[in-house]
C-alpha cells in the first residue's frame, strides 16, 4: 500500500460480515469507517482492529439525512472514500407474506434497497468530485438474488433490487473511474446464519441443517474485489459453502 492508505466505508460493521469484512480491509492496509446504528458494536469492531486506521461512524443508511452526515463527516474528516461496502440489511420474520405488516416490509425495504441507494448516491457524489476521482462500491447481494427462500418475500425481492441498482452504479459510474460490483454470500457462520445449525425449512416443505463456512472467506473475497486496479472489476461474485442447497433450490 501506499503511504496514503485508501479510505473504505463499511455499513453495517457492528458485527458479521460487515465487521469481517471491515477487519480484513484493515489488515490489508485501508483506513476503514464502520457505519452501524449501534455504536457499542462498532466500538468492538475498532478494538479488534486495534482502533487505528478505523473510524466510528453511527449511522442509520435507512435514513437520508443521517446518510447525508455519514459522508459530510467522511469528507471532512479524511478527504476522500475509494470504497464503499454496501453490507447494511435486515430482514422480516419468516411469515407466511399474507401476514407481514406494511411496516414489516417497510423497514426491510428500507435498509437493504433504500439504504444501498442512499449510501451510492452519496458515495458516486464525492468519487465524482475528488481528485484523483473514482472509486469502488460493492453490494452485498446475498444469495436470495438468485433463489428465495420459503417466506422471505422482503428480503427476496430487496436483494433481487440489488442486482439491478448494481448494474446501473456499474453503467452510470463507468464514464467516472467508479466501479461496481456485487457480492452474493451463501451461509456464512455468522449470528443471522445460527439458526441453520438447528435447521431451516426448505421448498419442499421439509426442515434441514444447512452447512456454513468461515465468514473470513466473504472479506478475503471483499478485500480481493476492492484491491483490483481501476480497470478491472468484479461485476458478480457468489461465495458459498461448498455443499449448501443453492443448486437445484426450490
Amino acid at each position: 500500500m501506499s503511504s496514503s492508505p485508501k479510505i473504505a466505508l463499511v455499513t453495517g460493521a457492528g458485527s458479521g460480515v460487515g465487521r469481517a469484512a471491515a477487519l480484513a480491509l484493515r489488515e490489508a492496509g485501508w483506513t476503514v469507517v464502520l457505519a452501524g446504528r449501534r455504536a457499542a458494536e462498532l466500538e468492538q469492531t475498532a478494538a479488534l482492529g486495534g482502533s487505528a486506521g478505523m473510524m466510528v461512524a453511527q449511522s442509520d443508511v435507512s435514513d437520508p439525512e443521517s446518510v447525508r452526515a455519514l459522508f459530510a463527516q467522511i469528507r471532512e474528516t479524511l478527504g476522500r472514500l475509494d470504497l464503499l461496502f454496501n453490507n447494511a440489511g435486515t430482514n422480516a420474520p419468516a411469515i407466511p407474506m399474507e401476514e407481514l405488516s406494511f411496516e414489516q416490509w417497510s423497514t426491510v425495504v428500507g435498509v437493504n434497497l433504500t439504504g444501498s441507494f442512499l449510501c451510492a448516491q452519496e458515495a458516486m457524489r464525492l468519487m465524482k468530485a475528488q481528485e484523483p476521482r473514482g472509486g469502488r462500491i460493492i453490494n452485498n447481494g446475498s444469495i436470495s438474488a438468485h433463489a428465495p427462500r420459503p417466506h422471505s418475500a422482503p428480503y427476496t425481492a430487496t436483494k433481487h433490487a440489488i442486482t439491478g441498482l448494481t448494474k446501473s452504479i456499474a453503467l452510470d459510474g463507468r464514464p467516472f473511474g467508479i466501479a461496481c460490483g456485487q457480492i452474493d454470500i451463501g451461509n456464512a457462520a455468522t449470528e443471522m446464519t445460527a439458526r441453520m445449525t438447528a435447521g431451516v425449512p426448505q421448498a419442499n416443505g421439509s426442515t434441514m441443517v444447512e452447512p456454513r463456512m468461515d465468514v473470513r472467506h466473504v472479506a478475503d473475497a471483499v478485500v480481493y474485489m476492492a484491491n483490483l486496479p481501476p480497470d478491472a472489476n468484479v461485476l458478480f461474485m457468489t461465495v458459498m459453502a461448498t455443499t449448501m442447497p443453492l443448486v437445484g433450490r426450490g
